[in-house]
Order: C-alpha cells, then sequence, then structure tokens
C-alpha cells in the first residue's frame, strides 16, 4: 500500500528527469505530507510527447455520480489491475509515473500506537511508482485522477508492511508509458531487496496537517 508521500525536487529538475513538458498549475513543493485527494506530480505520454501534469490522489472512475460516490482508490493491485471493472481500461491505456522523494508506512505497537517509516531509494535517486489515471467529468468541476500500483511487498519492506508500491527503473519508463510498445504488465513486480531503505521518523506525521522537514528526518 501507498497512502502518504513526499515529493521535494523544483519542477525544473523533475521536468527535466521526464524530458517533460511541464504544466503552469503544479503543486507546490517542497511538500513532506503528501496525501490522497490532494493534487500530486505526474508524467504522461501523449503521441510520445510526455507532459509533467498535475492529477487529485484518488482514481475516480467514470461511473461515480460524485467524486466521494464510492470508495477512494488511492491504490490499485497489481494483482487484480486487468480484471477490476475501475482500473482494466486505464490499465490498457492510461498510464502515468508519480514521482516521490519517499513514502510512509507505518507498523504498531503491541499497544496499538503507530509508528510512521519514512522509505527512500538506497541511491539517493527519486522513486518513481507506476500509476494509471482517469479523466472524471460527471460534475461541474471535471478532475483528472490517479492511483498507484501496488504488488506484493519484498522481504525488506515486507516488515513493515505487505503491500509497496510498484518501482519502476529509468530504462522501464518509456514501456510503461507505452512508447515502446507493449508489456507493461511484467513491470507490475516489487522492486529489488537492495533497492530501498527506511528509517522510523516522527509520530507528528501521523497526522495530515503535519509539515515541514523535519517530518522526513530520521529518529
Amino acid at each position: 500500500m501507498c497512502g502518504r508521500m513526499a515529493i521535494t525536487m523544483p519542477h525544473d529538475a523533475m521536468a527535466q528527469m521526464f524530458a517533460a513538458t511541464p504544466a503552469n498549475d503544479l503543486p507546490e513543493v517542497p511538500n513532506y505530507n503528501v496525501c490522497p485527494t490532494v493534487q500530486v506530480h505526474t508524467v504522461t505520454s501523449d503521441d510520445g510527447t510526455r507532459h509533467l501534469r498535475p492529477m487529485r490522489w484518488g482514481f475516480v472512475p467514470q461511473w461515480y455520480k460524485k467524486p466521494n460516490d464510492g470508495p477512494l482508490l488511492i491504490n490499485a493491485r497489481a494483482e487484480t489491475i486487468a480484471d477490476k471493472p475501475a482500473f482494466r481500461t486505464a490499465a490498457r491505456e492510461r498510464r502515468c509515473l508519480i514521482p516521490a522523494t519517499g513514502f510512509y508506512e507505518w507498523t504498531k505497537t503491541p499497544e496499538g500506537a503507530r509508528l510512521p517509516w519514512y522509505i527512500i531509494r538506497k541511491d539517493g535517486t527519486p522513486l518513481v511508482f507506476a500509476g494509471i489515471w482517469q479523466a472524471w467529468d460527471k460534475g461541474e468541476d471535471p478532475l483528472t485522477t490517479c492511483a498507484i500500483v501496488t504488488t506484493g511487498a519484498n522481504a525488506a519492506v515486507g516488515s513493515i508492511h505487505h503491500r509497496m508500491p510498484v518501482v519502476l527503473e529509468p530504462a522501464d519508463w518509456a514501456l510503461w508509458l507505452g512508447e515502446a510498445g507493449k508489456g507493461a504488465a511484467r513491470l507490475m513486480t516489487a522492486a529489488p531487496e537492495d533497492t530501498l531503505e527506511f528509517y522510523r521518523v516522527d509520530p507528528k506525521v501521523n497526522s495530515n496537517r503535519a509539515s515541514g522537514a523535519d517530518l522526513i528526518e530520521p529518529i
């Protein structure tokens, strides 16, 4: 699962990294506590031209009459994405990249206290998650929405949580975006165990109102 993340890269650095044209209304950075339903950065490809654009994190299927007409779909399971009515067309036709500096997961103490962990790449480069997106236009304010594709955790991340986002390497971006033909399904696997590292952070990130660079400082 992925339910909270941080993004600290400047917009021009993100655009350069993906060779993408940036939109004018990208979310503000840095944001150390990116929560579902807010705008996140995504990369899409239109006939081979990449665009860095904002989308609401929380996929809204076309049949929803209101954005909150059903469950909040922030993640899409790799194992069922091709079959779920909400996701299957997007999985074939509307895939995107979702960059992040890191993401949070939680464990619990025997007493039930939630302990947050911050997960990043060991090599210090940004994370790039596999995503899918959907335009929803049933309301007065149309939305472009996205979800992060998740899979079973590798052994390392599995010590914290049994699910993890699908992390894509640069060599795989074109295939996921549909620029390099078919076969994106083979990318929906857990990252190798030596890809990520994690450490405890302050429980104040448990609040979705918390902010500031100290949220990702190790304790």
